[in-house]
């Protein structure tokens, strides 16, 4: 018997990964959370599985049907949004398995901030511009984020941040992050990413809160910041430039070079 915490992706039924989708289609007893996994990833389990929509139930409640699935010698999928390292609530879960003597094993998934990035057709990181990317989360009632860790110190970096939760603290989250960036920083607001129903919403950090309703962005959005969502053209990355040379390709100076020693041997 084993438990497959499994990434169920952002949303569209289709972004599950293949070997997700594999072992969700065998798996007798199947947990998922019912407020984030849409119903339509269900389409991937046996037609005789025995599913638990996990938002009714306490981790107590859980750990019960864990046992029972051990006792009846029960592979179960659970499923978790996004990918289940990224506020996946499944640490408190694998300790209780560990202390149960339950192997489990984790599945990766396709993370709701790389949809959101998809969805706006953008890259996170750009050469000269940000290399690199701050996932955070705004304090919220279930698990409070650390002082340390606030998107205030985070803004400072002026790399690209990722927020997730950001809509029910839209006007605090924009004010922490004008601290360091300035106003004319690109921003993205992205609700439900990869949904039927997905919105977007694109701005600066200046003019945002102006141009939309916070009320149309309270649950699963994420806010995204940072000069890497910017549409306009900047420097390209050498790792596709003709004089860049590394062990899979040559640049033009190399290939003169062997080209001309080629020569001097035929002579």
């Amino acid at each position: 018997m084993k438990v497959y915490f499994i990434g169920a992706g952002p949303g569209a039924a289709d972004l599950i990964t293949l070997r997700g989708s594999r072992l969700l289609g065998a798996a007798p007893m199947v947990l998922y959370a019912g407020s984030l996994v849409p119903a339509e990833m269900l389409s991937h389990c046996r037609p005789d599985a025995e599913i638990h929509d996990t938002a009714e139930l306490n981790l107590d409640q859980q750990e019960a049907l864990y046992r029972r699935a051990q006792a009846e010698d029960k592979d179960v999928a659970r499923l978790h949004s996004g990918d289940p390292a990224i506020y996946g609530a499944t640490n408190e879960q694998m300790r209780r398995l560990e202390a149960l003597g339950i192997a489990y094993e984790v599945v990766p998934g396709v993370s709701s901030f790389t949809a959101a990035a998809a969805a706006l057709g953008s890259e996170l990181t750009r050469p000269a511009v940000s290399q690199s990317i701050i996932l955070t989360r705004t304090s919220g009632r279930a698990s409070a984020v650390p002082e340390t860790e606030s998107i205030a110190s985070f803004a400072a970096h002026r790399a690209t941040m990722c927020i997730f939760l950001s809509g029910q603290r839209l006007k605090q989250t924009v004010a922490d992050l004008a601290l360091h960036y300035p106003p004319t920083t690109p921003v993205a607001l992205v609700r439900r990413a990869s949904w039927p129903d997905q919105s977007v919403h694109r701005s600066t950090l200046g003019k945002m809160l102006d141009e939309v309703k916070q009320k149309d962005w309270l649950l699963t959005t994420l806010l995204l910041v940072g000069e890497a969502l910017s549409r306009e053209g900047g420097v390209e990355s050498s790792l596709y430039a003709a004089g860049f040379t590394h062990i899979f390709r040559d640049g033009d100076e190399r290939k003169i070079k062997r080209a001309s020693l080629r020569k001097e041997k035929q002579a």
